[in-house]
């Protein structure tokens, strides 16, 4: 199989790579996506970076994830809120500058494809894909491919209300579980109890292992909420597996040990998954994207 190039475009970094033959992943490169500049200054960066990777590495087809809502069919990235993008043409504009075959993508739902062939959801029939990091979302893995949704927004875990009346989401909602529960929630509440400013939920879960008091109560609280957040999604779709990706996931079984015990205690009737980590880290994006422009260019064959 011919080598691609691969995109993950993040609201706060841009990651690239060049897939071969075997689809893995290799030379991954990445640079801030500075959005502060306005959504067509992040594209023409973006479009002129890809242009040279496609000199350099002359693939024979490129694939591209987005954050946000997603419309995969005609490769148009909806609404990407931490990029300022709205209605953008994505495959259509990649594919005219490059002049190559462009599949287009949502970041977690093709970083669910990455860990379904390659990572923690391999031989699973149905699992979900969870990252956690600046924010929350869920890819939901039928046989190796995600569901996107009626209106390609299947799968905003992040986005449940589940302390209503809480803190204020950028969604216009209140209490959203991404508000408590994703890194950077963690990050920020830690940071309101305590006036210290610069501190990262990496940060909290060390604070965590030297029982900083402040620090232990945020990060319960987040595991609380995910845990809500994911015994709900158990219920509706019944998974095999809940794979457990983004920074959080990191902190390993110091993170992974107190969610399986709070989803266990709200199952009620429901099946209790295996919560594992992901395998890919922040590349599976990436590598989705890759995989996805390979497939394009089998069904093109």
């Amino acid at each position: 199989m011919p080598r691609v190039i691969a995109l993950d475009v993040g609201g706060t970094f841009i990651k690239a790579g060049v897939a071969g033959p075997d689809g893995s992943l290799h030379n991954v490169e990445r640079w801030p996506t500075r959005a502060e500049l306005g959504p067509e200054a992040v594209l023409e960066a973006t479009l002129d970076r890809a242009a040279r990777l496609a000199a350099r590495y002359r693939p024979a087809a490129v694939g591209i994830v987005v954050p946000g809502v997603v419309d995969e069919g005609s490769g148009t990235a909806v609404l990407a809120a931490n990029l300022g993008w709205r209605q953008v043409p994505v495959r259509k504009t990649f594919a005219e500058r490059l002049r190559l075959p462009v599949a287009v993508s949502h970041d977690v739902r093709a970083g669910g494809v990455a860990e379904a062939r390659v990572g923690a959801g391999r031989d699973s029939r149905a699992f979900l894909f969870v990252p956690v990091g600046t924010g929350i979302a869920a890819a939901v893995m039928v046989d190796g491919e995600p569901l996107p949704g009626t209106h390609h927004r299947a799968g905003e875990l992040g986005h449940l209300v589940i302390r209503p009346g809480g803190p204020q989401c950028p969604c216009g909602a209140r209490g959203c579980l991404e508000t408590i529960a994703s890194a950077t929630a963690v990050a920020r509440r830690y940071a309101e109890a305590t006036g210290q400013s610069g501190v990262t939920a990496k940060d909290v879960a060390a604070r965590v292992a030297t029982g900083d008091p402040t620090a232990v109560r945020v990060w319960h609280e987040a595991v609380e909420a995910l845990a809500d957040g994911l015994a709900s999604a158990i219920a509706l779709f019944d998974p095999e597996r809940v794979v457990i990706g983004g920074g959080l996931a990191r902190a390993s079984e110091a993170y992974l040990a107190p969610v399986r015990s709070a989803v266990r205690a709200r199952l009620g009737l429901s099946t209790e998954p295996c919560i594992v980590p992901a395998r890919l880290g922040d590349d599976a994006g990436c590598q989705g994207a890759a995989f996805l422009a390979h497939d394009l260019l089998g069904r093109a064959a």
